[in-house]
């Protein structure tokens, strides 16, 4: 089976949540291969010079998977309950704002892995543990 056909096969056979999951985990992944680094660097040439090695794309990667799922969450069609989704709005855009700072370089990466992680918990059907943010 080629590549592409067990993508297709893979696509094909994912619920909505799993490929949530799924994706979420995967920028969730990137993000954190530089977190540790950016957060602790001490200038804003480290800083920049780690947003261009990779970061920024993988920031950019997991704002435009927060904007989808915040619009999916705005829409008539969503089955969630209002309050969660109400809830999902307010960490789609903190994402944002968060993710703003970090490349200001006033923020640190750590947050934003952590809330996604809480959320990554909770499609995989775990209960989510505290977020320090």
């Amino acid at each position: 089976m080629s590549i592409a056909a067990y993508k297709r096969t893979m696509r094909d056979t994912e619920t909505p949540r799993q490929i949530e999951r799924r994706l979420m985990s995967q920028v969730t992944g990137k993000l954190d291969r530089f977190a540790a680094e950016f957060d602790a660097a001490e200038s804003g040439v480290q800083k920049l010079q780690i947003l261009s090695s990779g970061l920024r794309d993988a920031l950019h990667e997991n704002v435009a998977l927060w904007s989808a799922l915040k619009y999916d969450l705005m829409t008539g069609g969503n089955s969630l309950p209002e309050n969660l989704r109400s809830s999902l709005v307010s960490v789609a855009m903190w994402i944002e704002r968060q993710t703003s700072s970090v490349v200001g370089g006033a923020s640190g990466v750590a947050a934003l892995v952590a809330v996604n992680r809480s959320i990554v918990d909770g499609l995989s059907g775990q209960e989510p543990g505290p977020v320090a943010v």
